[in-house]
């Protein structure tokens, strides 16, 4: 007789994390599509506005270890559903912010700033749950479909952000987007749970598949891995190296890619638009093959090949289309090729969390703060130091260096061991899972 297939409680969670971080990025995309009639009525030159494109994820990359500590602490449930309440607060303040006094581009700093220190908690709470809720051999494809969302909502901002602001101006997309927050925090307390046994949908299969399928762990291993344990891993600071090339490269696409289509490339705003959407679209694709692949790989070669090998190999061909996308002449080919560049990247970007998840167990929230906090770095630098290099060497020359940074991130996944585990280990101890 075969076992009753076990129920899918846990892939209705990660639906609605794909809607959370769908909602994030939208969030955060929103400025860069309204960045140009924001820039008109602040006065802002191109160089304060990424300013206030990089204040954004600094505040991102400062609080992703302490909100992936609180979710580690208090539960991704509680944690999330606070964060859809404080960017709601934060994008309704800058619906409001006044444009007319001497300190308007300080008001808009302090804004962007809190509103990534919301967002932040977002990736550390979604693997914290993935570290309770999802078997080791789905958690490519869990986290896959997480991280759609990145290109999901960034993809729905252009021209849905476009249709706000043709129809009602900048102030009024973020209105909207306030709402949307508070109506998708509340079903997310609704339908969530931290844990399997505690949700009421939960079914004895269910419940025995993601039990047995949780990496072993020594007993009697401290549950809570310290900081010095954390900051002193290879595996944690090499992945985190990789992971700022990645940010730094995303990061471009997020804040200065639809400007770039319509300044540089000269495409209208309806164009801009769409070919905007592009590299979004190859993201939400991208993400969860690469982890369904992912996952298909490391269970018939092990993690080495699954998780390291795929986040190589991608990171690589991430580099090379690119560094071609600057050569090409036609502004639409050159869209889909730098398109191509981004779904590349995305389509390794569950092997970062997957092995976090892993090796991190019960303080992935924490641990994987501590990587996108190192790694959304890039992400800090990016934004302004994009412009920056345009406007000494050219376009070409500041999509490069993301280029060359990428090439870098491949070739750091030589020296990661992913079966290596955070959990202190006591001298003789037998395994059970967490």
């Amino acid at each position: 007789m075969t076992n009753p297939a076990p129920g899918r409680t846990r892939w209705v969670l990660i639906a609605w994390l794909f809607v959370l971080s769908a909602l994030g990025y939208l969030n955060r995309v929103n400025i860069s599509v309204s960045g140009e009639y924001i820039s008109q009525e602040f006065h802002l030159s191109q160089i304060q506005l990424g300013w206030v494109f990089s204040i954004f994820t600094l505040g991102y990359a400062l609080f992703q270890a302490p909100t992936g500590r609180l979710a580690d602490r208090f539960g991704p449930r509680r944690i999330l559903t606070l964060a859809t309440v404080w960017w709601a607060v934060i994008l309704g303040l800058t619906a409001l912010a006044p444009s007319g006094i001497a300190a308007s581009l300080l008001v808009l700093l302090a804004l962007r700033f809190a509103l990534g220190m919301g967002i932040a908690s977002i990736y550390p709470s979604s693997n914290r749950m993935v570290a309770s809720w999802i078997p080791s051999a789905e958690r490519g494809l869990a986290s896959g479909w997480i991280f759609a969302g990145v290109g999901a909502g960034a993809a729905v901002a252009p021209p849905f952000i476009t249709y706000l602001l043709l129809h009602g101006g900048w102030r009024w997309s973020f209105w909207v987007c306030a709402a949307i927050g508070l109506v998708v925090g509340l079903v997310w307390y609704l339908v969530a749970r931290d844990r399997p046994e505690q949700h009421p949908w939960m079914t004895p299969q269910e419940a025995e598949h993601i039990r047995s399928g949780l990496p072993l762990h020594p007993a009697g291993a401290s549950m809570i891995v310290p900081w010095k344990t954390i900051l002193g891993s290879k595996e944690v600071l090499v992945i985190s190296l990789s992971y700022f090339a990645f940010s730094y490269a995303a990061n471009i696409f997020f804040t200065w890619f639809f400007p770039y289509l319509k300044t540089v490339r000269h495409l209208d705003l309806k164009s801009s638009a769409f070919f905007g959407m592009l590299p979004f679209v190859a993201m939400a694709i991208c993400s969860p093959l690469g982890g369904w692949i992912s996952d298909i790989l490391t269970r018939r070669y092990g993690k080495r090949t699954g998780r390291c090998g795929i986040a190589m190999a991608f990171m690589g061909m991430s580099s090379l289309f690119i560094a071609l996308g600057t050569l090409v002449a036609d502004a639409r080919l050159a869209s889909i090729v730098l398109a191509a560049g981004a779904g590349a990247l995305y389509f390794c970007q569950s092997c970062f969390w997957s092995v976090i998840a892993d090796i991190a167990g019960p303080s992935a929230g924490t641990v994987s703060g501590v990587m996108n906090m190192l790694g959304q770095f890039g992400g800090v630098v990016a934004p302004s130091l994009t412009p920056l290099l345009a406007a000494h060497f050219g376009w070409p020359a500041a999509f490069l260096v993301a280029a060359g940074l990428g090439v870098m991130g491949s070739l750091v996944w030589l020296a990661v061991d992913p079966e290596r585990t955070l959990l202190r280990q006591p001298v003789v101890a037998p395994v059970e899972r967490i």
